[in-house]
């Protein structure tokens, strides 16, 4: 509780301490877990500074964000992602991470507002989610911040027996078929966040050349850096371009996975885990920490 407490406090005060944020996506190292809670910790606290959030409630939604799944700790491994090939009896048991993680989470000691974000973050407007079906305004904001954002994640990085979708595809598939289950100021929110081509998204540039979106600036949505395909040359060495500074250069289509040639995918998409963190972009501030989940 009180490393989860810290990490929110730095990522709290790191935010509010910048005029302007970059969001960026790098290959994680970390196991599952711990990749995915610090990804949903970022994410959601960005769209809580997104959305004017004060920085008590800032810190109750990191901690929540970041314990979301503690009740999964308490599970077998088989169980700890959602799978549409589970038995009712194997999904009712993955179901009991959210009563297990606010047991945890009251031994721990969490605050009452993190504690709505973990026996939450499974709820829906539309009352399709559990384990309480409640629906509409009894789900807190920031509870609805997590779901989204923890769908967001879960899609961009498959299941054992699901393929991962690309950030663009994620945001997409969201946005289309989101609207009844999540608060749709909320994913209006997210969408501008993240930018048409979220970090991570595949694309082809103007000059017909493929790329992976390494940063996104939210004043700058379409003009995020990018790592481009370069033949013979491995995915850390590939030229990084920062569209903001190219005036003849730009992104002309998002793709599929399925799109790319396979020696670009090979090189672009090496089964890679992604990790979102932030960075300061404003002049004056101190180089931002990278809060990944890399060792």
């Amino acid at each position: 509780g009180q490393r989860m407490a810290a990490l929110s406090q730095a990522l709290v005060t790191k935010m509010l301490g910048a005029r302007e944020l970059s969001i960026r996506a790098v290959t994680a190292a970390a196991n599952e877990g711990t990749r995915h809670a610090t990804n949903v910790g970022v994410l959601a606290l960005l769209m809580g500074r997104m959305c004017g959030l004060s920085e008590p409630e800032l810190h109750d939604l990191g901690v929540g964000a970041l314990a979301h799944d503690i009740g999964k700790t308490e599970l077998p491994a088989a169980l700890h992602r959602a799978d549409p090939h589970f038995t009712s009896a194997e999904m009712k048991r993955y179901r009991d991470h959210v009563g297990l993680g606010m047991a945890l989470g009251e031994r721990m000691g969490l605050a009452p507002g993190a504690m709505l974000v973990i026996g939450q973050h499974h709820e829906h407007l539309d009352d399709s989610g559990y384990p309480q079906s409640i629906g509409g305004p009894r789900i807190t904001v920031p509870a609805r911040m997590v779901a989204l954002v923890n769908r967001y994640d879960n899609l961009c990085h498959g299941s054992p027996r699901t393929l991962a979708m690309t950030p663009h595809e994620a945001l997409s598939l969201l946005f289309a078929q989101g609207q009844r289950q999540y608060d749709p100021a909320l994913l209006g929110a997210f969408v501008r966040m993240m930018g048409v081509y979220p970090p991570g998204s595949v694309v082809q540039l103007t000059d017909d050349r493929y790329a992976v979106v390494e940063s996104v600036c939210a004043s700058r949505p379409l003009r995020p850096k990018v790592q481009v395909h370069e033949p013979r040359t491995s995915y850390d060495a590939a030229l990084l371009l920062d569209l903001a500074q190219q005036s003849t250069l730009g992104i002309r289509r998002a793709l599929s996975a399925e799109q790319l040639p396979s020696a670009v995918r090979e090189q672009l998409m090496p089964q890679r885990r992604s990790a979102w963190f932030f960075e300061a972009l404003d002049d004056d501030a101190a180089p931002a920490p990278s809060f990944s989940t890399r060792h």
